[in-house]
Parts: C-alpha cells; structure tokens; sequence
C-alpha cells in the first residue's frame, strides 16, 4: 500500500505542476517557452533556497521529472562544485549535474529521428 501512496502523492504533485502551467498558458500571454523557463528559473531558486528537497522527499518523481526539477538539479549541482572547486564551480556545476539526463535526451531523441518518418502534415498532397 505504501508503494501506492508514493505514486498517487508523484501523480497528484506532478499534475499539479503542469496544471500551473496549463492555467498560465490559457489566462495569460505568455508564450510555452516563457512558462517552461520560468519552470526552470523558479526550480533554480527554490533548490538554491533549499525549499524544493522537502517537496521532492513528499512527492519523488513528482517534483524531480518537471522543469522546476531541473533548475532544482542545476542548484544542488552548483552548490556542489562550488564546495569542491570555490568559484569555477559556478560555471561548471550546473553542467556536470545535469549531463547525464541532456545526453540522454539527445541520443533518444536521435534514435527516434532515425526510427521514424518525417511527415508534414501542414502540406496537402
């Protein structure tokens, strides 16, 4: 029963998220890519600030998989490097914690651009 419990509170905080980010699409002006930045921006803060990690302790892949993940791993990774390196690890740090997950998404998106055909449906033929 416990394992059940962690995938509805990773659903109901994940949906949640996304739904934030549905409403600011439908009432506001703002583009998808300001939203989706703004994800990030914001999960940078709250992992900076170190109030992001008691939401992804309650909620798992709930709080980790959304953007506002991202930006959270982009922190802990800064503050990481700059513990190890002092000042360099402003520059490097967001880069060494985050690298797995953008390789990752590079080679699938890859193999999905090799496996699939490229239709274009906006032309009629």
């Amino acid at each position: 029963m416990d394992i059940l419990m962690e995938y509805v509170k990773a659903f109901i905080v994940g949906g949640l998220i996304c739904a934030i980010g549905q409403v600011l699409i439908d009432l506001t002006k703002l583009t998808p890519a300001r939203i989706l930045v703004s994800y990030v921006v914001v999960g940078t803060i709250l992992g900076a600030l170190d109030w992001y990690q008691p939401l992804i302790d309650f909620a798992g892949a709930g709080a980790t998989i959304p953007l506002t993940g991202f930006g959270n791993t982009l922190a802990k990774g800064m503050r990481k490097a700059i513990d190890e390196d002092g000042l360099l690890g402003i520059f490097t740090g967001g880069f060494t914690a985050c690298s797995a997950g953008v390789t990752a998404a590079i080679i699938f998106g890859l193999l999905v651009a090799l496996v699939f055909k490229r239709t274009d449906r906006t032309r009629q033929e």
